[in-house]
């Protein structure tokens, strides 16, 4: 139901605890963003001290560093956007606090059970990741039904969501048939990690950026035009299938058959936006450049193919999903939550000089990040440059959650 502001007058029963609880209950982005930003942290923060052999960790930890990221940080970000936004898009009633807290509740559980198992026991893994799975499930039956009650014509941004969240909930599925020992387990989790990134992730992030980032743009610029072409995530969601299938194969120079379409495709579609980059206020810039880092990526993926098909013995090491990770992920995660966490509180959306230094915080370590990947090429210490870049990502997340974060957890 719609939220009032009724649900949140303090009763004479209430104490302190209950009053903040509904405060911080009363919009969806506040849980799901706390979780995401706390859990980001932390899991990058044991991935640095399994490289800095400060904690000493079973080597498993780098093997799951994927999934966590994947299903369990990245998701909880966006699923509170969603939860927000599907029934707007969608011209239906808000889903009630009670509804999305118990989603919530389930991935705080999971999410806390994951993170000290890399700590203690990894057999802790198999209670929870199965739990976390059977909550996505619920988190898509929700956002199904609320589609589907829906009469509205223009549903098609909707439908991707749940195209890739269907996805997504298959790949899931994969990954926890992967830890069971057996001849093709290797493989298994391999697809599952490469569908749960460009099928699920990918897919959900993007599907609200198409829609988001040009709204947002008509609405602050006067005289843009929105002008997306017709067949676009059709045609995206074709071609992520096909990058999935290759890299299913394994072999690098396969990529470029999928590569340099979804280049193409990116590059004619940010042409054709005409997104005004340099005539626009700094929150809105910033999810520009976000955008911006998906061509690069896949241009980089081709030059690693190149690479391979001349043999020229260049080390890329995962260069590509960490220019999407870190350039276009984190970039429209801290541009969108930015937006959204003071829009959401009251506060006009805008950037200062603090969101601003962020901003453009993380587009020095999306570079860092990919110059990381390439360093052993010219005998530079690999491993020191992943735990820089590591560090300052670490740093930057809870710079901005000294401010940002303080505004969630108040609540409105």
């Amino acid at each position: 139901m719609f939220t009032t502001d009724q649900e949140n007058v303090q009763t004479p029963n209430e104490n302190g605890f209950q009053v903040w609880y509904k405060k911080f209950s009363s919009q969806p982005h506040q849980p799901f963003f706390t979780n995401g930003i706390i859990f980001f942290i932390l899991f990058m923060g044991l991935l640095l001290g399994s490289y800095t052999n400060i904690l000493t960790l079973e080597n498993t930890v780098l093997d799951f560093h994927a999934y966590t990221m994947v299903f369990v940080v990245f998701i909880q970000f966006f699923l509170g956007f969603l939860f927000v936004v599907f029934p707007r898009f969608l011209m239906q009633a808000e889903i009630e606090s009670k509804v999305y807290m118990k989603n919530f509740l389930f991935y705080f559980i999971c999410s806390i059970g994951i993170f000290f198992s890399f700590l203690f026991s990894l057999n802790i893994h198999f209670l929870f990741i199965p739990i976390l799975f059977v909550t996505q499930i619920f988190s898509f039956r929700l956002l199904y039904l609320i589609h589907k009650k829906s009469i509205m014509k223009d549903k098609n941004d909707t439908k991707w969501v749940l195209i890739f969240f269907s996805a997504g909930l298959v790949t899931h599925y994969l990954f926890i048939l992967s830890l069971i020992d057996f001849s093709y387990a290797y493989q298994i989790k391999q697809i599952a990690i490469n569908s749960g990134f460009y099928l699920f992730i990918f897919g959900i992030i993007f599907t609200i950026s198409q829609r988001m980032i040009p709204f947002f743009t008509s609405m602050k610029v006067q005289g843009y035009v929105i002008n997306k072409s017709k067949n676009l995530m059709e045609i995206l969601f074709g071609l992520l299938v096909l990058k999935v299938i290759i890299l299913s194969f394994g072999i690098v120079e396969l990529n470029i058959i999928a590569d340099v379409p979804l280049f193409i495709l990116f590059v004619r579609e940010l042409i054709k936006w005409k997104l005004p980059v340099f005539n626009t206020i700094a929150i809105m810039w910033v999810l520009f450049i976000s955008l911006y880092w998906i061509p690069f990526a896949f241009f980089i993926s081709i030059l690693e193919s190149l690479s391979a098909i001349f043999n020229t013995g260049i080390v890329f090491e995962k260069v590509v999903v960490h220019t999407i990770a870190v350039g276009y992920f984190i970039t429209v995660l801290i541009g969108f939550g930015t937006r959204v966490v003071l829009g959401h509180s009251g506060q006009t959306p805008h950037a200062d000089k603090f969101a601003i230094s962020i901003f453009i915080a993380v587009q020095v370590i999306a570079f860092l990040r990919i110059f990381a990947s390439l360093s052993s090429n010219i005998n530079l210490d690999y491993i020191f440059f992943i735990n820089l870049s590591s560090f300052l990502l670490i740093a930057g997340l809870l710079i901005w959650s000294s401010r940002y974060l303080i505004i969630l957890l108040k609540g409105k």
